[in-house]
């Protein structure tokens, strides 16, 4: 008797389902957006210098890292409803406090935005995926989020350049405030899958998610892709500056391409997985790990600009493949877990965040851009050791 075909649901048909999820997923990246947009004019209107303003947004990070592992056991104990509002409300405080122009009141902003999104990006992945009974369809739900997400970190800059020239960075927060509000109540009326689900204690939801098949070794996968490929966002225009005398504002287009190669390559990675199933993510990823890292070793080696253009754009659609492979992985071998897993994984980008800007910072002040290079390409190699390591039997039966 042969096996009953599967019918998976089409991207469409899955977006007019989750849509304000996918619209609080967007807004989540606007509030710093705004600001590292509008830095110099937020900086003078504070009062500090560029490079002190710059340096608050470490402090989001610090918060997503902390909020993030701290409440990511409660992420599948909670209504995911709950949470996702409430998330959304506290980045609505964060952009309200920011009108103030005080630098404390930036410091605040930025604790509030960097806890508030180390939240609601996992939340709203996990309640997108709940949405949906076949694991198939709630994984690519899960990648149509973060899809989005990355979408929006291309087109905000010039959606918001309009009306900060026309009434200054304070009218792109208090359209921002708004919005963040109508869709935390649009939220707030959707039903919650997740209320009662599981009864398990902090510790025990903490335990049962690390020992899913291959967790560990796919947050591993993603910190160590977040750690290479932040640390080259961290200095990429310095290294376009100083090899190839590129201007901001020629430069701004080698970074629309890295922000369109990664959509694309996200989007396109989750539709390929929903297509052929979850056995076949280690492999994608493998294969993207292997092209990422040698595109890394070229962007900063190339001897023209072209070259490291290219390589930019292989970078990012290459690194999207594999978030794309971990979302869908973690997903679905996660079973009930998924939301201490997502938030874990979450925790897991903010923390690499940190280590990228790090490394890729020693590394130039000992090396110069060959060992930028070097050191990036080998932390990326690294991920290769982790995703061959996830491919359990456990796991495979899980994906299957």
């Amino acid at each position: 008797m042969s096996a009953p075909t599967i019918v998976h649901q089409s991207d469409w048909s899955m977006i007019r389902k989750i849509w304000p999820l996918l619209i609080a997923a967007a807004l989540g990246l606007v509030p710093f957006t705004v600001m590292s947009n509008f830095l110099p004019a937020i900086a003078s209107d504070a009062g500090v210098g560029v490079d002190l303003m710059g340096s608050f947004r470490g402090l989001g990070g610090i918060a997503a890292l902390i909020v993030g592992v701290a409440v990511a056991p409660l992420l599948d104990r909670l209504s995911r409803t709950a949470v996702a509002t409430i998330a959304l409300s506290v980045l609505a405080v964060g952009c309200l406090a920011s009108l103030l122009g005080h630098p404390i009141a930036w410091v605040m902003f930025c604790l509030l935005i960097g806890a508030g999104t180390a939240v609601l990006n996992p939340a709203v992945a996990a309640l997108s995926a709940d949405r949906f009974e076949s694991g198939h369809d709630a994984a690519r739900a899960a990648t149509l989020v973060s899809s989005t997400a990355t979408l929006t970190a291309v087109l905000a800059a010039p959606v918001l350049a309009l009306p900060a020239v026309l009434w200054g960075w304070r009218a792109d927060m208090i359209g921002v405030f708004v919005a963040l509000l109508v869709v935390a109540a649009l939220i707030a009326r959707m039903p919650s899958d997740q209320q009662g689900r599981t009864a398990l204690g902090y510790l025990e939801a903490l335990r049962t998610a690390t020992r899913r098949p291959g967790a560990t070794d796919l947050l591993m996968v993603s910190l160590l892709r977040t750690t290479a490929f932040m640390g080259s966002l961290a200095y990429i225009s310095a290294a376009f500056d100083e090899r190839f005398g590129l201007s901001t504002g020629w430069f701004s287009l080698v970074w629309s391409t890295s922000g369109l190669a990664f959509f694309l390559g996200n989007f396109g990675g989750g539709k390929y997985l929903h297509r052929r199933g979850t056995e076949v993510a280690i492999p994608m990823m493998v294969a993207a790990i292997c092209t990422a890292t040698m595109a890394m070793v070229v962007l900063y080696t190339a001897p023209t600009l072209w070259s490291a253009w290219i390589a930019v754009a292989v970078v990012s659609a290459s690194h999207a493949v594999i978030a794309a492979g971990v979302t869908t992985a973690v997903v679905r071998s996660a079973g009930p877990a998924r939301g201490t897993v997502l938030g874990l994984n979450g925790a897991a980008q903010a923390l690499g965040t940190f280590l990228g800007a790090a490394i890729a910072g020693a590394a130039l002040a000992v090396g110069g851009w060959v060992a930028v290079a070097t050191a990036l390409g080998a932390v990326t190699a690294i991920a290769l050791y982790f995703a061959l390591r996830a491919q359990t039997p456990g796991y495979a039966q899980i994906s299957s």
